[in-house]
């Protein structure tokens, strides 16, 4: 079936659909009937899974559903407009499952008025947010954005992202990153993400940053040109202050900076880069410094050249990464 033929009736059901099997297959009394059922119509279809994915991404901005869209909310550009008629019908069908109270809506802060989904993968890019603030988007960068009553939220998926966010003191501005959150009205700043590791770097104006999850008074503030750093299950991200040679931001022009750096500190900004990450054989390894700037684009063929430029060699795994070994120096006699 050719989707750019089908009428917007044929569309819709589709989208009804999708969203009828999000809300089955969550439901405890689902049959292995019913979900072979499910696998059958996912497969009949391209459409069907591009659209059940996209269901269950819209789901996943809110913890509850409303019984219906207030008048208030605030019509979304064109480009934002499916999401919100799958959301809005989602919400529709849900009605019959959830419980009374279990929703609750625009005026009490769940339901997001604008949503988007960011993605870069080969190249850099910049993105106007819903609510006016700006974006720029690292390789291979994921990200998502919603715009409630009571705050805009962004949960940094993955990657790293510059935000230079629109003043509102009533309606703060709040990244999410692993375990911890970034919170702002008005300001700009660097958010770097890879695996459970997070930096902030602060470049205008103040945020305040939490490494648990936790509510403001465990947070700490940051001023300009300073930077919380921290992983996941960690109490309290570690402050640090950067400095004019700061290279944090470099990525905006494509470049990878590292200063007399160990291998053991410059593997997470290189392998967030690569498709597999490179691995270190030990921490021995892990000791020897690197030093360079290196195209953002290129960083693949920056670990073929590491062999030539430091006292290592490449290894594979049986998993497929490859493993940087050192090169033992001669004893001495």
């Amino acid at each position: 079936m050719n989707h750019t033929s089908l009428s917007a009736a044929e569309y819709d059901a589709i989208t009804d659909a999708a969203a009828q099997w999000c809300l089955r297959l969550q439901a405890e009394d689902c049959t292995a009937a019913e979900r072979r059922a499910f696998e059958q119509w996912l497969s009949a279809n391209p459409l069907h899974l591009q659209e059940y994915q996209a269901m269950l991404e819209i789901w996943q901005t809110a913890d509850h559903l409303p019984r219906s869209v207030p008048d208030n909310v605030v019509p979304l550009p064109q480009r934002q407009r499916n999401h919100w008629q799958r959301f809005a019908t989602a919400a529709a069908i849900a009605l019959v499952a959830l419980p009374a109270g279990a929703w609750v809506g625009w005026e009490q802060g769940w339901l997001p008025n604008s949503y988007q989904h960011l993605e870069s993968n080969g190249q850099l890019s910049r993105v106007v947010l819903g609510d006016g603030s700006e974006v720029e988007l690292n390789l291979n960068t994921e990200l998502r954005f919603s715009n409630y009553k009571d705050e805009r939220r962004v949960t940094l998926i993955k990657g790293e992202a510059f935000f230079k966010v629109s003043h509102d003191s009533q309606h703060p501005f709040v990244v999410h990153a692993a375990n911890g959150w970034t919170r702002v009205t008005g300001t700009q700043f660097n958010v770097w993400k890879y695996d459970d590791q997070v930096k902030v770097t602060l470049v205008e104006g103040s945020v305040l940053v939490s490494s648990d999850g936790q509510a403001s008074d465990s947070s700490y503030r940051l001023g300009p040109g300073m930077q919380a750093s921290y992983k996941a299950g960690d109490y309290e991200p570690r402050l640090s202050q950067t400095y004019n040679q700061d290279n944090s931001l470099a990525w905006r022009s494509g470049k990878l900076i590292l200063d007399n750096q160990s291998l053991a500190q410059a593997l997470p900004m290189i392998n967030r880069y690569l498709d597999k990450p490179l691995l270190l054989a030990d921490a021995s390894t892990g000791s020897i410094r690197i030093s360079g700037i290196y195209n953002t684009s290129e960083i693949k063929r920056l670990v073929s050249a590491l062999p030539k430029v430091l006292p290592v060699y490449l290894t594979r795994n049986k998993n497929g990464n490859m493993v940087l070994n050192r090169i033992s120096p001669p004893a001495k006699g």
